[in-house]
């Protein structure tokens, strides 16, 4: 075989007897891409035995036959913009290794990783709390209520939740976790689901609002953000109480 067949070869799954048959090879080049593949391979079993490890909360309930949900939510800091939040229920099938906490992740990988999601979950449901509920009730409250608002929307009810350090004001059960969304795939899955939501969400925004950046910020405080603010005040999507937003109504 030459160089660039055993390259396109090494792309996909290669037998052991294989591997071994090119180990015999004398050629440098083959030994190097011997070297990038097994480095390659050592990297996907790390991150498959990370993705197993993240079923440990999930798989007390599985044991049990029941269903267990992982809930989520993103823009609790912004001055703009709703509290968005997620409900996830998946299962032993579950089978996307990329998922994790949505932080972590890249834009481009968070849209490639929400159809398939959504494809995959058992259910999947979204809260929404708009500013002026968040000015109403203050963003805690604003982010329990939508919370509450994603686990009632499931078209399946779990037995019980997994939550990233938060109580979810309903009547089941609760495991509640700090950093959920790096320990727990079902909290991974919904903290993917809200942020892409919510993105697409400030995105529309930004066509009716075009001065303020928030297909860019998310509705953070960046100075592109309160330069605008500075120029036009705020818009109907603004956090009354939130600073230096709060500074017009005074």
């Amino acid at each position: 075989m030459t160089i660039k067949e055993i390259k396109e070869l090494l792309k996909g799954d290669v037998s052991e007897e294989k591997i071994a048959n090119l180990e015999k090879d004398p050629r440098s080049g083959v030994q190097k891409l011997l070297i990038s593949y097994r480095k390659k391979q050592k990297k996907l079993f790390e991150k498959k035995q990370a993705f197993l490890e993240r079923f440990l909360y999930e798989k007390q309930f599985w044991q049990k036959g029941q269903l267990v949900a992982g809930v989520d939510e993103v823009g609790r800091g912004p001055l703009a913009g709703p509290v968005v939040t997620a409900a996830v229920i998946i299962d032993q099938d579950f089978d996307l290794l990329d998922v994790n906490d949505s932080k972590k992740l890249s834009p481009e990988k968070r849209l490639k990783l929400y159809p398939k999601i959504l494809e995959e979950a058992v259910s999947v449901a979204v809260g929404v709390k708009n500013a002026q509920v968040i000015d109403q009730i203050n963003i805690y409250e604003a982010d329990r209520q939508a919370m509450a608002q994603a686990v009632n929307a499931l078209d399946i009810k779990p037995d019980a939740l997994l939550v990233d350090a938060m109580n979810v004001p309903v009547d089941l059960p609760q495991i509640e976790l700090i950093k959920g969304d790096a320990k727990s795939n079902s909290i991974a899955a919904a903290s993917i689901v809200a942020k892409v939501f919510r993105d697409k969400l400030m995105d529309d925004y930004d066509k009716i609002y075009p001065h303020y950046g928030f297909s860019r910020n998310a509705g953070y405080g960046t100075k592109e953000h309160i330069d605008a603010l500075k120029q036009y005040g705020p818009t109907h999507i603004h956090r009354k109480t939130f600073a230096p937003v709060s500074d017009f109504f005074k």
